[in-house]
């Protein structure tokens, strides 16, 4: 190979540097911080840019994406001096790439740090059972301390989120056991409460049960009462039926004759009646009068039909 052909590619080489320093094309959302001779020149946006080759030089290049950095878990105390791990993550973004250059030398480091610092003196200020209770809170406070640190540094910290939060496990232990007392203490009020409305239920519906008996007895008691006065009656108006249609009969012709017969039959009937039921039996000293008993019974029948009839 010939001098001027060594020449000639050192010099191709030399022009291909040259170009590959001089023309730059910037991404979106990406820029570039460009120093001159060592010093602060502008800032490249996206897009296509010349630069003086050997003069100027990409110093830094920063993302204008919002940016998500997980913060290492570190250990923290609590105020009742419990240990406990607790990570985040952290989402900033750049708002002025001149600044994340030159106002601190690396903000991701240094939003980090401080996230982990201010998580630590806030983690101090509560409870363990707090801690739980108050992520949103913490979360808010980490933010807003973050947020005015990072202002100087040209980033903007739009919001940190808990990930976990460990105990130790004789604490996780511990509180595993509460929580399972809490749920059997739970379950036995549930079912206290159940069988307490079960109870009720049962009393309601022995009650209603006791009212619709009740209520039936008093039914049954009435119809009954009711059955009996027609009953009554019933038997009052054949009664006196009865003895309407007697009365009747002895006025008409041959009444008299027919009743003192009959008289007499139910007399002697009687009488015989008595002396097969005892052995001892009393007599009236005219039993052998039959007639004259009869007589007079007529008598009192025959005065009852002279009587004259009451104004109705």
């Amino acid at each position: 190979m010939t001098v001027p052909v060594l020449i000639a590619i050192v010099v191709a080489v030399l022009i291909l540097i040259t170009l590959l320093k001089t023309a730059k094309t910037v991404a979106h959302q990406t820029v570039y911080i460009i120093e001159r001779l060592g010093k602060y020149s502008r800032t490249l946006s996206s897009g296509f840019h010349i630069l003086i080759p050997f003069i100027d030089k990409i110093a830094y290049r920063h993302t204008l994406k919002e940016q998500a950095i997980d913060v290492p878990p570190q250990r923290c105390i609590t105020r009742d001096n419990i240990a406990v791990e607790v990570d985040g993550i952290l989402y900033l973004q750049v708002t002025d790439p001149c600044k994340a250059s030159y106002g601190i030398m690396d903000y991701r480091f240094a939003t980090i740090q401080l996230a982990q610092t201010t998580m630590r003196s806030l983690i101090g200020k509560l409870e363990l059972d707090r801690t739980f209770e108050e992520r949103e809170a913490t979360n808010t406070a980490i933010v807003r301390v973050l947020d005015e640190a990072s202002d100087s540094w040209g980033v903007k910290v739009a919001r940190y989120e808990i990930k976990n939060i460990e105990p130790p496990q004789s604490i996780r232990d511990a509180m595993e056991k509460q929580m399972r007392a809490e749920r059997e203490k739970r379950a036995l009020i549930a079912e206290s409460e159940g069988d307490r409305m079960a109870r009720i239920n049962r009393s309601e519906g022995e009650k209603l049960q006791n009212i619709q008996i009740s209520e039936g007895e008093k039914l049954r008691q009435i119809n009954v009462a009711e059955g009996r006065a027609k009953e009554i009656l019933m038997i009052a108006e054949a009664t006196a039926e009865g003895i309407r249609r007697v009365a009747e009969a002895i006025q008409a012709p041959g009444g008299s004759q027919a009743v003192s017969l009959r008289v007499a039959e139910q007399y002697v009937t009687a009488f015989a009646q008595v002396a097969k039921a005892s052995t001892t039996v009393l007599l009236p000293t005219n039993i052998a009068d039959v007639g004259g008993a009869v007589a007079g019974l007529t008598t009192i029948f025959q005065r009852m039909n002279e009587r004259p009839p009451a104004a109705q």
